[in-house]
């Protein structure tokens, strides 16, 4: 089941850098599936069912943005990093988890409370360096012995959540979500062409992964697979997002105002066909803010010609996302309908 599937995935835990425990998950998945699977230097996890001379990459990457410890005082709080973009607010006062030596350590992330704060500051945004994390830590020697040290990756502890119409909500939609999409069409696709299934590393800090298994795999076009921004709540108007949840999964024209992605146009003939044929509901967009794993693909190897798909994601990068599950069906049965066929080059 497609929702049960995005509940496991979401509830795991692995930030940019240290995916091992994302990827073990995926694999059980998806092992049977697939004609060959491994892992390659970077981590990226590479899955191949075999075909023609023609080949197709699908790259959704496993990594959540997250904290890392980078000191611990005489008092056992601990200081830490963020790895990958977080709106500092958001952090404050959440529950985390910090993947220590030992095991989990459960901790929260703390500050100085308003009751204490001058009037100027109450009107200042909370900034991460004043932040920190309480384990329950006497002193750095016990901080120590809960197994937590320099480098300790560390995740929002939240889990995933229905709510009504269909609608979800958890950490790491963006992008789980897109792995979800990924392995579901691995175990229903017929295609004549071989398929690389890539589980990519490193997405939110760089689109690291996704640059290293593009070029050693080098294939003839490539999909992204991930999330994307809609304009459908409150703070935001449509004409900055003109995407909403429920109406299908997004293809990418461009993102990022044209500095990240712009789309090969013949990709994303081959989508909208497919999508056409079987009635599929879908969305374009051209956007203004983020990127996938699509722009590092497409400039390898002399140019890939790439696109993404995506799924319209509320509130990206907190520990609430929130999408429709009516979007992501529908993003696996365009993905498992375009790749019984092949772009027009």
């Amino acid at each position: 089941m497609v929702k049960e599937l995005l509940r496991k995935l979401s509830n795991a835990h692995g930030i940019s850098g240290s995916e091992g425990s994302v990827a073990a998950v995926i694999r059980e998945e998806v092992a049977p599936y697939v004609d060959e699977i491994r892992e390659d230097t970077m981590g990226n996890l590479i899955a191949v069912k075999k075909g023609d001379d023609f080949s197709v990459l699908l790259a959704a990457h496993m990594d959540e943005i997250g904290l890392m410890v980078k000191y611990v005082d005489e008092k056992g709080f601990v200081r830490f990093v963020t790895i990958g973009g977080w709106f500092d607010p958001t952090l404050y006062a959440q529950r985390v988890i910090l993947h220590g030596t030992k095991g989990p350590v459960y901790g929260v992330v703390g500050g100085k409370p308003p009751h204490v704060m001058k009037e100027e500051d109450r009107k200042k945004p909370l900034k991460v360096d004043d932040m920190f994390i309480d384990v329950g830590a006497a002193s750095a020697e016990d901080a120590e012995k809960l197994g937590i040290e320099v480098g300790t990756p560390v995740t929002v502890d939240r889990e995933f959540a229905e709510l009504a119409n269909g609608r979800v909500t958890g950490k790491a939609f963006d992008n789980r979500a897109g792995c979800v999409m990924l392995i579901k069409a691995l175990r229903t696709v017929q295609s004549p062409h071989t398929i690389y299934g890539v589980f990519t590393v490193q997405e939110e800090v760089g689109l690291k992964g996704a640059k290293t298994v593009a070029y050693s795999l080098n294939p003839d076009c490539a999909i992204a697979t991930d999330t994307t921004i809609p304009g459908d709540h409150p703070g935001i108007e449509k004409k900055d997002a003109s995407l909403q949840m429920g109406e299908g999964p997004v293809i990418t024209i461009v993102d990022s105002n044209g500095r990240g992605l712009i789309a090969n146009k013949k990709v994303v003939a081959w989508l909208r066909k497919a999508a056409a044929g079987k009635e599929i509901k879908v969305q374009l967009e051209v956007g203004k803010g983020g990127t996938t794993d699509a722009t590092s693909i497409h400039l390898e190897r002399g140019g890939i010609p790439s696109t993404t798909l995506s799924i319209p994601t509320r509130y990206i990068h907190s520990p609430v996302e929130v999408l429709d599950m009516k979007d992501i069906e529908g993003g696996i049965a365009l993905l498992v309908e375009a790749l019984k066929s092949k772009p027009d080059f």
